[in-house]
């Protein structure tokens, strides 16, 4: 692999210019009469037209052949994905939590691996969200991926992965996170033996950085750490096949080359990388609790003002110094939905349970937060400036209710004895 592929170029948003062969870039036009090297050009959106000019997401793609050279789509068997609406089951009130999902004992690549855990909104009405688990033990070979119904924020919590994208490659290990948006083809390489995460597949307006408001200028995620790939074209001839997610069905057609064949392009529709230990935590130097949305590292809005579709929040390494506070996460009710992923290490409102690859679901309105051992450490610790290390939590929180899929409901990896680590939190009233 040549070492150019592997180059990134930082920024979130920006537009990128970037060409594999040199002079394959058309210069002053995006679509002249001839392109360059006898390459097409084709424009993706990512957005209306007619978008605002800060909003507008589009890219100019010069390659070897159009999207459009490929045979008829026909329906694929779905396994074990699913899409909203999520209407299969009742979704129950109750506080769910689940051990990790097995690696698959038979050969599995990365499309074939993966399981959805729940969701909520319509993808045909482009609100909500689908999460999924990842599991597999071998890269995809002959075919590609795309997700017509949304972009997938991937979190990889297991091995590796060498992603390869319309628009160049990125590597992407345990502790960053890679954006792939809507539309874009992918090959997902493992480079480790075996590979699971989580998935966030975001059917709303596009995932953002927050505005950090009183915060200032500086803070939380930075623009420059998020890093985008440079071109790197696949010019294979021969028979594939590509997998398209659509309307919440999988659909495969075949093809005679690579649909990865873009050798230059330029603009501000692209996949991204950042890693997450380079968030810069925002937190109380007094007392008390900011609320836990100082965490957000990313974040899709709705229609509603302060409401997210999807909001991305992580839980990373930080000093704790509040003076007479209790410091791990309180206990809550919220009118948002969590669905919580641990990366590695233990997280600090769970003493027991909750582990790397594991997953929990707190819904509306659904009471939460540390269990009865950890309760009773918190309210007699020492107050004194400590250190969380070696961890990594993270929080997919949603405007909608997140129904669990049937799969969630009645697999082995469920736990059904979460309920029990409140159990020990007794009566303590003591009138005066």
């Amino acid at each position: 692999m040549a070492a150019k592929e592997l180059q990134y170029q930082p920024g979130f948003g920006n537009h990128f210019s970037t060409e594999a062969v040199p002079g394959a870039l058309p210069a002053g036009q995006n679509s002249p009469q001839r392109a360059p090297l006898g390459l097409y050009a084709e424009q993706l959106s990512g957005s209306p037209f007619t978008a605002p000019r800060h909003l507008n997401r589009r890219t100019w793609t010069y390659r070897i052949r159009p999207s459009v050279t490929h045979k008829p789509f026909e329906p694929l068997p779905q396994r074990l994905i699913r899409s909203g609406p999520f209407d299969e089951v009742q979704t129950p009130p109750n506080q769910m939590r689940w051990n990790p999902i097995p690696i698959p004992a038979e050969p599995t690549d990365f499309i074939d691996g993966l399981v959805t855990l729940g969701g909520n909104g319509d993808v045909s009405m482009q609100t909500g969200v689908g999460i999924h688990w990842y599991a597999a033990n071998r890269s995809m070979e002959g075919r590609y991926f795309y997700n017509a119904d949304g972009e997938m924020l991937m979190v990889p919590q297991l091995g590796s992965l060498l992603i390869h994208t319309e628009l160049g490659i990125l590597s992407v290990k345990p502790g960053e996170i890679c954006m792939i948006p809507r539309g874009i083809k992918i090959k997902v390489e493992l480079i480790d033996k075996e590979a699971r995460g989580y998935i966030c597949e975001n059917y709303g307006l596009s995932f953002r950085l927050p505005d950090l408001g009183p915060i200032g200028a500086n803070g939380l995620a930075n623009p420059r750490d998020f890093q985008t790939p440079v071109a790197a074209h696949e010019d294979l001839d021969g028979s594939y096949r590509i997998v398209g997610k659509f309307l919440g069905n999988l659909w495969q057609a075949e093809i005679d080359h690579s649909p990865l064949d873009v050798v230059a392009w330029h603009g501000n529709y692209a996949p991204y990388k950042y890693d997450l230990f380079k968030f810069n935590c925002i937190n109380s130097v007094s007392f008390d609790h900011p609320d836990p949305s100082i965490y957000t590292v990313l974040t899709a809005p709705s229609a509603v003002p302060g409401t997210a579709n999807c909001d991305f929040a992580i839980f990373p390494p930080r000093w704790l110094v509040a003076e007479n506070t209790f410091r791990p996460p309180w206990f809550h009710r919220n009118l948002m939905n969590e669905f919580m992923g641990l990366l590695v290490g233990q997280y600090d409102a769970k003493a027991e349970g909750f582990i790397p690859g594991g997953a929990s679901l707190h819904n509306c309105m659904s009471g939460h937060g540390p269990d009865a051992e950890t309760f009773q450490k918190a309210s007699a610790a020492e107050l004194r400036p400590q250190k969380l290390e070696g961890t990594m939590a993270f929080m997919f929180e949603t405007q909608l209710v997140i129904r669990p899929t049937r799969f969630a409901l009645e697999t082995k990896v469920l736990q059904h004895e979460y309920f029990e680590c409140w159990q020990g939190l007794k009566k303590r009233f003591s009138q005066p």
